[in-house]
């Protein structure tokens, strides 16, 4: 499992950062129990999902309604048990980690560097989330909006505002911006992306980047 799927490799990767978090927090015996048995939890749901799917697949080649509910419902399980899991950390960790985050949060809101990389992250993450909603594109091609305008420009966004006290602003964020344009039209070019896909992403870009260094900067 751990070879071959990658939702358990992210599972284990989660279960030991909670381990890590745990101890270096001191946990008690009793909340280190609830943790072990949380992350075991979703670690053999996922185990019996995976089982489901195979034998399905092996057992029909062919679309069957009643497969697709079977999967439906194992996948459901793997979801509410890292429900289960997530609010089991977070009972145990939370009044722990709360000083510490606090002092992250004032951290990223006094450093540009890392509202740059936080802003490009969601601007990623909603490309994705709005071409699975439509169902039109994959995260890397094709579809509304375009990925690849969506981050250029949302990185001419956030070099625009590291740069104000900069003498060299104008040219600095000229060339970003040139450098963007640069890359929507390679995607309208290629045949990737309509004007419109590419103009959508620019705007997200823009707009998520902008409301991040307005919001924390």
């Amino acid at each position: 499992m751990l070879r071959t799927q990658r939702n358990m490799q992210v599972h284990f990767v989660v279960a030991a950062g909670v381990f890590t978090a745990g101890l270096v927090v001191g946990v008690s015996r009793a909340e280190l129990i609830a943790l072990i048995f949380a992350a075991g939890l979703v670690i053999v749901a996922e185990m019996v999902n995976t089982a489901i799917e195979a034998a399905i697949d092996v057992a029909t080649s062919s679309f069957d309604p009643r497969a697709k509910v079977a999967k439906d419902v194992a996948a459901g399980a793997v979801l509410i048990c890292a429900f289960v899991a997530t609010a089991v950390a977070y009972l145990v960790l939370a009044d722990r980690l709360q000083h510490p985050t606090a002092t992250s949060i004032a951290a990223v809101r006094s450093s540009p560097i890392h509202l740059t990389l936080i802003a490009l992250v969601l601007v990623v993450l909603l490309v994705i989330a709005v071409k699975a909603i439509t169902g039109r594109g994959t995260p890397v091609q094709g579809g509304l909006p375009s990925g690849h305008a969506a981050v250029a420009f949302a990185g001419f966004a956030a070099i625009l505002f590291t740069t104000a006290s900069s003498q060299h602003n104008v040219l600095v964020a000229g060339l970003a911006l040139f450098m963007a344009c640069l890359v929507a039209q390679t995607r309208v070019e290629a045949g990737i992306h309509s004007v419109v896909e590419v103009v959508y992403g620019a705007i997200v870009g823009l707009l998520v980047t902008l409301a991040i260094f307005q919001l924390w900067a």
